[in-house]
């Protein structure tokens, strides 16, 4: 059994010139205005989605990332105090177990 998928409409007023273009777009590639413009919105959306969810580093950044990852850091004096903290408060203790 099929099961409809719920549609949503979207409306756009724009100039004559635009519209002129977009038809003439859509007659090229032989598809219907509402199908040009669903698709063009669609990768233009997928576009924007994908610039704004990456994050682009340099080489030299990369390699440095990727170092501390494989080699981090000891804990300073910071870190030590406020992972106690946490794990106090979590735990009552300080750690699970203790």
């Amino acid at each position: 059994m099929d099961t409809a998928q719920e549609r949503e409409r979207i409306t756009a007023r724009v100039s004559s010139s635009v519209a002129e273009k977009i038809n003439e777009a859509a007659e090229l590639v032989g598809t219907t205005v509402s199908n040009f413009l669903v698709q063009a919105a669609l990768k233009e959306a997928q576009r924007v989605i994908d610039r704004e969810k990456t994050i682009y580093v340099s080489k030299n950044d990369a390699v440095m990332l990727l170092d501390l990852l494989e080699n981090p850091p000891a804990p300073n004096a910071a870190m030590t105090k406020a992972y106690e903290s946490f794990m106090k408060e979590k735990y009552g203790s300080e750690g699970p177990g203790t």
